[in-house]
């Protein structure tokens, strides 16, 4: 069985910082892409940025500059740093972790008061 928990979210003023990590556990082998994405209300599920096994990273143009992606292969984790956080970053963070399936956590709140 496989288990992907995010945690770190919460409450945050405009132009805060949190970090929000996710461990992947069970029967999961050869991770290779482990990513962030985010849901706000009425909005579609987008990717806010995603790293590779090899440590090559992309990001959403909206987080570019203010958010930093990493990971521990041998904790099979990621992480997120939020900087420079906004009102508009507010939304449900949701950890995605590719191997052999795709896999989801159960997202962590993350809100942004201005």
């Amino acid at each position: 069985q496989v288990q992907v928990v995010e945690s770190g979210g919460g409450l945050v003023q405009a132009g805060g910082s949190l970090r929000l990590s996710c461990a992947a556990s069970g029967s999961i082998f050869s991770i290779n892409v482990m990513g962030w994405y985010r849901q706000a209300p009425g909005k579609q599920r987008e990717l806010v940025a995603d790293i590779t096994r090899g440590g090559i990273t992309n990001y959403a143009d909206s987080v570019k500059g203010r958010f930093t992606i990493s990971r521990d292969n041998a904790k099979r984790t990621v992480y997120l740093q939020m900087n420079s956080l906004k009102p508009e970053d507010t939304a449900v963070y949701y950890c995605n972790v590719q191997a052999i399936r795709g896999y989801w956590g159960q997202g962590t709140q993350v809100t942004v008061s201005s």
